[in-house]
């Protein structure tokens, strides 16, 4: 069992709100109000709640499932980088020992990908022969998560030689149903136009990666306040897949032309009002522990600064029902020497990480 730390106070800069303020730790909490016989841990600076990597696959690595050594060695990794709370956006290896370390980040589980046969990356998914499984399939993997399943939405169709959706309108309706009436929420891999009306018709909670919106199908996500988590490094690898794809041109042209217009796409997705959150892809063909990047890509294809770090902090935080800094929530959170308003560049050397109440330097 892992003593409880001892009480600690922090003076900073508070942000989101920009005030000096004081914070007191104790017993793994964060208080508002001075505790006895505190340790002084750090004055001086930024004090961020925890930052979060809203899409990424602790337990997967590029070929496949990792052993569990791995996983802890990239849940450390994201910890050390600042990412103190993982959505984990699907994952072969039941991850479910890590939540009880108390030296890793919080990680909300997806349990695994849902898909159809030869239509996703080998022996990830959980693969269905029929779709009509699929309103079984999610609420089997909402009991195996905490609140939210994944589906793959598209993938390469190889009859067609191209991006194609893997389900039906009717049965999106159906499972999204099913899903929500075990209590949790969908998200779903999609890169084409194609594939998002069914699911956003459907009542899905979140897109990931995005790729493929358009103006009607971002002012619909606008409407109904369905999110997005574009994965923006993650797509500065679709030139790469394309060059691979030499059997399929019309694929491979495909993927050219949605990396070509990503920065626009997700800037009329970030003006229209489309809740938009940081999330780095990691665990395939990306590295933990880059949430930095992420968070300056959201930047450039037209976040502010201070709202590109909410999407990856507070507002983050907020959408998926954790707390911040408020008096009473677990003492995570992450110290900046400099203003990252003001340059986000100081998001990759954290002066201080802060983990249940655990200093990490």
């Amino acid at each position: 069992m892992t003593a409880a730390p001892p009480a600690f106070h922090l003076r900073g800069v508070l942000l989101p709100e920009g005030e000096h303020r004081d914070l007191w730790i104790a017993d793994g909490l964060i208080s508002h109000e001075p505790v006895r016989a505190p340790q002084t841990l750090h004055e001086g600076g930024y004090l961020l709640p925890g930052l979060v990597d809203a899409h990424c696959h602790v337990g997967l690595g590029p070929n496949g499932a990792v052993e569990l050594p791995e996983a802890i060695d990239q849940a450390r990794t994201d910890r050390d980088a600042g990412a103190l709370l993982l959505r984990d956006c699907g994952s072969p290896l039941d991850t479910r020992p890590l939540q009880e370390r108390a030296d890793l980040p919080r990680i909300i589980r997806a349990g695994r990908h849902i898909s159809r046969p030869k239509r996703y990356i080998p022996y990830i998914s959980a693969e269905l022969e029929h779709e009509e499984l699929l309103p079984a399939a999610m609420a089997e993997q909402a009991a195996n998560g905490d609140g939210w399943v994944k589906i793959v939405g598209d993938w390469i169709d190889r009859g067609t030689g191209d991006l194609a959706p893997l389900w039906s309108d009717r049965i999106l309706t159906e499972a999204i149903a099913a899903a929500h009436a075990a209590g949790a929420r969908v998200t779903a891999h999609v890169f084409s136009a194609d594939a998002v009306p069914g699911l956003v018709n459907a009542g899905i909670d979140c897109i990931e990666h995005g790729t493929g919106l358009t103006d009607d199908t971002i002012a619909e996500m606008a409407g109904r306040g369905t999110a997005l988590v574009p994965t923006l490094i993650n797509i500065e690898l679709f030139p790469g897949i394309a060059a691979k794809a030499g059997k399929y041109p019309r694929y491979a042209e495909h993927m050219l032309d949605l990396h070509a217009r990503c920065a626009g796409t997700m800037a009329a997705a970030i003006e229209a009002g489309v809740p938009v959150y940081a999330g780095t892809d990691a665990g395939g063909g990306i590295k933990h522990g880059r949430i930095a990047d992420e968070i300056t890509a959201l930047h450039r294809v037209g976040m502010s600064r201070e709202a590109a770090l909410g999407a990856a902090s507070w507002a983050a935080r907020e959408w998926l029902g954790r707390p911040a800094l408020t008096h009473g929530a677990p003492a995570d959170l992450v110290v900046y020497a400099e203003d990252p308003r003001a340059d986000l560049g100081v998001l990759r050397s954290p002066e201080l990480v802060v983990l249940g109440g655990h200093p990490y330097t």
